[in-house]
Parts: structure tokens; C-alpha cells; sequence
């Protein structure tokens, strides 16, 4: 099964893939109009209730597959508020076809004429709140009669997700009853729940747009336009002593992919070069040239103000920086981002705390994980790791491997150049940036993703010369990638 949200990035992975929707949509209004074929005689009357975005589209297309049927398509608004470009040429092919339309923009003006089968194409998965006009009058008519109802990828009014009506609560409960469910790629969780028969139509999305980041994996994560300072996340980076560029890296990348606030909790002896480094970080300086065991107390009170930790870059090792290590995850019940030297401890560590690991292959073996030259091989090995240890783990290779023990992502991109060192501490810090703001396995993915997004910029520029401060500066651009 697949959610609404995993669905709406699969399509734009699948875009990216080289895809188009415009195709997926060909294939989606196909499978409607073989549905309703195995239902309805030709010469059946066939009546299409449209919206106005790409469900409205799939029905606009499933029209021109049902030349043998006498069909209406109506749509609910005006042609001109049609949402996107492709729902828009194929309502305008049904006009060059002399496909018979007409356009709803008051439900009072809504009839239907005794139809054999109706499909439902108004609203697909993704859309919450009760039905407004003109689909509640639409829907409403649709159930009083004595038609089959055909919905493209869920009923209207129905939430894809739980099978309950998306104004459930509020009174206005209206939803198209629908008689056949046609859903495209799998089955959406909600549909279990319906009295209908569902079919799932394969319109042709490649394995690898499921099974790779890519462009949907950013989808979902945007800012608010009335939010306010520190709502798009706080990250503390713990790290630094024996190296004061790893701290400032992972804390400079969690800005850059859009954490608000981001402080670092570093020895005093070296607390002024991170702070020189850059104007935009809040450090705090802890006792000593080494973070050790005396400092968990502090370490603690610093992590209880913030979304995420990022905790290791630059820490060294020792056996004072793993007692730490060992002392704070113990202690610690939030969300943290473990990297470099302190990942050694998370397998022997009893935490409270959901971690995202973000080792190395050298590093995983050394957790007690394996690995293999294959990256489907190496997928399956570390994905029973990470079951075994209960966090979520960001392998980093030539194709890194994201898993929470459960769902399997691979990441492709980066490229050699980022061979060089710290380029792994600017990971960490846009995955804590991203785990401020979405769930440990996502944040994860999409941080691997726009991180080697940054990496391929950077070498466009720069080729293998690159370093890890190069990557910093185009993290925003890689956010936006479409």
C-alpha cells in the first residue's frame, strides 16, 4: 500500500525519471475507461463528473477511450479555472474531438440524465474538508442514482488515507458512494474500508521512482508563510575539541537547509574559532579542551531547547568522548542525528531517543553492521541492521542506503569529489535540519539526496577540486530542486 503523500512524490520522482504526468495521466484516464468497458455495453450511457486539477484530467481522458458509449463530461467550474496545464489540454481535446461538455458553475444548474454509469473524477487523494459546491450537489445526485459509480483513485469526499469522509466531524459529511474504485500504481490504506471493488491500474511508474530519491522526497517540506522564529526548527550541534571545522560545517549546513536557529555546544578551548567561522552560530562553550562525561548534565539542559541534536562531528575519540556519548544518549529521549566518532556507542546504548546514524561503510562495520559491493545486497544487509538496532541508519556510498529498519530508500546522487573530508558533517547537519521538521526516515532520504545535489553543483564548478564549504552554499538551491 502506499499513502497519498508517498504517492504525490513517487509521480514527481517519476516525472524526474523522465516520466511526464502528462503520460501517467494517458494511462490513468485508460484504465478508467476499461473499467467502465467491463461494466457497460457499448452504446451505455456514461456520464463524467470532473474537477478542475488532475482528477478532473484522468476523466477528461478516460472520455476519449469510451467513443463506443454515449458520453457527457461535465465539469465543476469554469475551463478557465482548470489548475494545471495538462488537465487543461485534454479538456481541450475533448473539445476538438466534439466530445459532448458541458461546464457546472452552479450547482443549481446541475442535472443528470439517467445514466448507466457515472464516474466520479472530482477529487483525488490529498484533499481534506468537507465537499463544497458544486461537488456536494454533484456527489449527492450521484448517490440518488440508480447508476454504477466508478471514482478515479478514491471516492470523492473519502480520505485515501483512513477510509473515513474528509468532513468527518463537521456534520457535512457528504461522499460519493462509489460502486468500483480504479486507483493507480497501489492501493491507498483507506480503500480496505469502502464497500466497493477496487482495482489497482500499473500506468506504467518505473520501480526505481519508488525505490530512489528524488524530487518528491522534497516534497512537504516548506515553510509556513505566518511562521515564526524557531517553528521551522532548532538544532544543537554537539561536537568539536580535537577539530573545530566539523561542528561549524554540520551547524552552517543546518542553516542552509533551513533550520532557524542552530547552536553548538563545543569545548571552551575552542569555542571562539567555531564562532569565528561564521556570525550566524550560537555557541556554547563547555569546560575543558574535551567533551566528556562531566559535561552530560549541560549537554542535556542545552538539548531540551532544541528539535534535533547532531551529535559527533569532531568529537574525536577516546574513552571520555564514548562515555559521553554513552551517558547522553542513555539519558536523552528526543531526536538526534549521530555521526563520525560517537556511532561506535549506539549499538551497545540503551536510548529512548529515535537517532538517525550516518555512517560510512568502514563506520557500520565497525557498529557491528555489514555491507557488499551491490548496492541492492548492501540495501538488504542494512536494513537488518538497522531492524537489530531499532534506529533509523544513512549508509553513505557511491549509492547511499536509507532505512528505518522497515521502508528501504537508495540515493544516487554526489559524485567522487565529495570524497573529501567534511563533506559528511555537512550530511549531518541537513539531515538535523530536516529531522526538525518531518519524521527520522524521510529526513534521512531527503537529506542524502539534496546533500549529493549540492555535491554534483559543486562539481559542475568545480570538478574534483571541490570541498566541503562549497557544498554549504548551494543547499538551498538544492532544496528547491523540481
Amino acid at each position: 500500500m502506499i499513502t497519498s503523500d508517498r504517492m504525490a512524490a513517487v509521480d514527481a520522482n517519476a516525472a524526474a525519471l523522465g516520466v511526464p504526468r502528462k503520460q501517467l495521466m494517458e494511462s490513468s484516464g485508460n484504465a478508467v475507461a476499461r473499467e467502465v468497458r467491463a461494466i457497460a455495453d457499448p452504446g451505455a450511457t456514461v456520464e463524467l463528473l470532473c474537477g478542475r486539477g488532475n482528477n478532473g484530467g484522468d476523466g477528461f481522458v478516460a472520455a476519449r477511450f469510451l467513443s463506443a458509449y454515449d458520453v457527457t463530461v461535465r465539469l465543476l467550474g469554469r475551463p478557465e479555472s482548470i489548475r494545471t496545464e495538462i488537465a487543461r489540454e485534454n479538456w481541450d481535446a475533448l473539445g476538438a474531438a466534439g466530445v459532448p461538455t458541458e461546464s457546472v458553475a452552479d450547482a443549481a444548474d446541475l442535472a443528470l440524465d439517467d445514466p448507466d454509469v457515472i464516474v466520479d473524477a472530482m477529487l483525488g487523494t490529498g484533499v481534506t474538508g468537507a465537499l463544497r459546491e458544486p461537488e456536494r450537489t454533484a456527489a449527492r445526485l450521484a448517490n440518488e442514482t440508480d447508476a454504477a459509480v466508478v471514482a478515479v483513485d478514491v471516492p470523492s469526499g473519502i480520505d485515501a488515507d483512513t477510509g473515513e469522509p474528509t468532513g468527518e466531524g463537521s456534520g457535512d459529511e457528504v461522499r460519493v458512494e462509489a460502486d468500483r474504485v480504479v486507483t493507480f500504481h497501489d492501493e491507498k490504506p483507506g480503500l480496505a474500508a469502502l464497500d466497493a471493488a477496487v482495482t489497482v491500474a500499473d500506468i506504467g511508474i518505473p520501480a526505481a521512482a519508488e525505490r530512489f530519491t528524488g524530487p518528491g522526497d522534497l516534497l512537504g517540506i516548506a515553510r509556513d508563510p505566518a511562521s515564526h522564529k524557531g517553528e521551522n526548527g532548532e538544532v544543537l550541534v554537539i561536537g568539536g575539541g580535537p577539530y573545530t571545522g566539523a561542528p561549524s560545517l554540520s551547524a552552517r549546513s543546518a542553516l542552509r537547509t533551513g533550520a532557524d536557529l542552530v547552536r553548538v555546544a563545543c569545548p571552551e578551548t575552542v569555542a571562539r574559532t567555531v564562532q569565528g567561522y561564521s556570525a550566524d552560530l550560537i555557541v556554547r562553550g563547555l569546560p575543558g579542551d574535551r567533551v566528556g562525561p562531566a559535561h552530560v548534565d549541560r549537554a542535556l539542559e542545552l538539548a531540551a531547547g532544541n528539535d534535533v541534536v547532531v551529535l559527533g562531528p569532531g568529537l574525536g575519540g577516546g574513552d571520555g568522548t564514548r562515555e559521553f556519548v554513552r551517558r547522553f544518549l542513555s539519558r536523552y529521549g528526543g531526536r538526534a542525528v549521530v555521526d563520525a566518532d560517537a556511532l561506535r556507542v549506539v549499538p551497545d546504548v540503551d536510548t529512548d531517543a529515535e537517532l538517525i546514524c550516518t555512517p560510512h561503510q568502514g563506520e557500520l562495520v565497525g557498529m557491528g553492521g555489514e555491507t557488499a559491493d551491490d548496492p541492492h545486497e548492501r540495501a538488504a544487509l542494512v536494513r537488518s541492521f538497522a531492524d537489530e538496532v531499532g534506529h533509523t541508519l544513512l549508509v553513505k556510498g557511491a549509492t547511499d542506503v536509507v532505512t528505518d529498519g522497515d521502508a528501504v530508500r537508495l540515493n544516487r546522487t554526489g559524485n567522487p569529489g565529495m570524497t573529501v573530508g567534511g563533506t559528511g558533517d555537512v550530511l549531518a547537519g541537513a539531515v538535523g535540519a530536516l529531522a526538525a521538521v518531518t519524521d527520522p526516515f524521510e529526513a534521512a532520504a531527503a537529506g542524502t539526496y539534496v546533500n549529493g545535489l549540492a555535491g554534483d553543483a559543486a562539481a559542475a564548478d568545480l570538478g574534483n577540486g571541490l570541498v566541503a564549504t562549497d557544498l554549504i552554499d548551494r543547499l538551498p538551491e538544492a532544496m528547491r530542486d523540481e
